[in-house]
């Protein structure tokens, strides 16, 4: 390649990364620069108090994993008094409560996975890595109208306190579309960030003000962030149509989800059938059906392997060719998912992965930090057997999927997505268009997406009638009037271009 191709969720984002590749980095290094500079930039949708998963492939080596999602705090909930409760979000249409408060905080993971990402894959130094973030922080970026729209519809979680309101309403007045979110304590924090690492969020002083913020109603304690550790994981890869698709492995839920998907229209394949979006979304449907049945409480040990191994998995089979469908009447927690990803492919060929989330962040700023921890413990599909039941310490299942896909070891497509129960429906369309389509990515990512949620099909407008009118016989069909970022925000690059998903503000750069 004579190029690199970045995606990400904003456009400032995107020219940190940029910016990063210009200085000589990899890339790895324009990865972390990008996430670190999304906390300025996108902060509703990540931040330094959230969680992620980076699928990392340095040009000529096996892909690694990089887990540094959320972990179960060790304080009891049963004798703690939570400060836990309901808040109400318009979303125009129609509202929904998200759980918040300081109860509903998990072990953060963004921070020691960025900085394990530059020890273990990085180039450049620390500061030339942080320094565009630090800058949008400081300086302010023009907020786009997705972030704008985004800090609208969340204004109850963001302005629950004093400091979120100074930030996100300064004079009372809340920040608009192309006004500067200025952020002089978040660039401070991040300064400082540079000069210890890590060690400041997890053993120093910013350690000892999470645990100051959450100890009177929440549960997280300083052996929990001090014993905070990152996890390499070895992507497992499953065969589709000639390529490799290199997922995120367990204790994720995605990954073995999207190969039993993915398994499955191989075998359509094999009977003579033609991939369409109908077999997509029948697919997807049965991983849904499957999932309920085979993984009842949402987690998955890593010895179990993938789904699609299961001495059940010719019986799916046969129903999907057989069209024996049947939707369940059990939808998955409606939700628009805050969270935000990043894609790049480097001159060297080395591809990156990464997608991080606060979820929607628990409603109190960690005093004069500038950032907002998460609320994973109020999230309800991370928490399926019902809030606060995880063990002490254990890893917080995800949906969250980077993916590489290969071609006799070469990166044909980077991609990812937010949007919660959709990534999964997001991704494995972009995989079918661009590799079976053969769509190109700006395609492919515009392309108007279906969604299997329990009995229902949703429809983006502009989906195929014809598709729909089949998929008539199996769900019931709600067709969408706008497009919107419930189907997700999938940011992807291929060797010959990149493209931000609109749905949620994102934008793409040759350089």
């Amino acid at each position: 390649m004579d190029k690199h191709i970045i995606a990400a969720g904003d456009k400032t984002t995107v020219e940190a990364a940029t910016e990063v590749l210009w200085l000589g980095g990899n890339a790895f290094d324009a990865a972390v620069a990008a996430v670190f500079t999304s906390m300025a930039a996108e902060p509703v949708l990540t931040g330094p108090g959230g969680a992620g998963h980076f699928m990392a492939l340095p040009s000529g080596e096996k892909p690694v994993l990089f887990d540094f999602f959320a972990d179960m705090p060790g304080k009891n909930p049963a004798e703690t008094d939570l400060d836990f409760f309901d808040i109400e979000v318009d979303f125009g249409a129609e509202q929904q409560k998200f759980h918040i408060g300081k109860g509903s905080v998990a072990v953060p993971g963004t921070v020691a996975g960025l900085f394990y990402v530059m020890k273990h894959l990085g180039r450049l130094e620390t500061k030339d890595i942080m320094s565009p973030a630090i800058r949008v922080a400081k300086e302010g970026a023009a907020l786009s109208e997705m972030q704008a729209y985004l800090i609208e519809i969340l204004k109850p979680i963001l302005l629950h306190d004093k400091e979120g309101a100074d930030i996100y309403a300064p004079n009372g007045k809340l920040v608009r579309d192309g006004d500067k979110l200025i952020q002089p304590a978040m660039a401070d924090f991040l300064d400082a960030l540079s000069h210890e690492g890590a060690e400041l969020m997890y053993f120093g002083e910013v350690a000892d003000r999470i645990v100051e913020m959450t100890g009177e109603g929440g549960l997280v304690t300083k052996e929990d962030l001090s014993n905070y550790e990152v996890k390499e994981r070895r992507p497992f890869a499953t065969d589709f149509l000639g390529h490799k698709v290199h997922l995120n492995p367990p204790p994720a839920m995605s990954g073995i989800l999207i190969d039993f998907t993915l398994a499955l229209l191989n075998q359509a394949v094999a009977s003579g059938d033609d991939i369409n979006l109908t077999d997509v979304a029948l697919a997807n449907g049965l991983t849904n059906e499957s999932r309920e049945k085979k993984l009842p409480e949402g987690i998955v040990e890593t010895s179990r392997g993938k789904l699609s191994t299961d001495p059940d998995f010719p019986e799916w089979v046969d129903r999907l060719i057989k069209r024996n469908i049947s939707g369940s009447e059990n939808g998955a927690p409606y939700s628009r998912g805050s969270t935000t990803q990043v894609s790049i492919l480097d001159k060297e060929g080395s591809a990156a992965s990464v997608t991080t989330t606060n979820g929607e962040g628990c409603g109190y700023m960690v005093p004069g930090l500038g950032f907002m921890l998460n609320n994973m413990l109020g999230e309800e599909d991370l928490n399926p057997k019902g809030f606060h039941c995880h063990r002490s310490g254990n890893r917080l299942p995800s949906m969250v999927a980077p993916t590489i896909i290969t071609r006799n070891s070469t990166p044909v497509l980077v991609t990812g997505s937010a949007g919660s129960n959709r990534i999964r429906s997001a991704i494995v369309q972009m995989i079918v268009e661009v590799i079976k389509g053969e769509m190109d990515i700006e395609e492919a990512t515009i392309a108007p997406r279906l969604h299997v949620d329990g009995d229902t099909i949703q429809a983006e407008p502009g989906a195929d009638e014809a598709t729909l009118e089949e998929l008539s016989s199996f769900y019931k069909i709600h067709r969408w009037e706008k497009r919107n970022l419930y189907f997700g925000g999938a940011n992807s690059v291929t060797p010959e271009g990149g493209a931000g998903d609109r749905r949620r503000g994102g934008y793409a750069m040759v350089v």
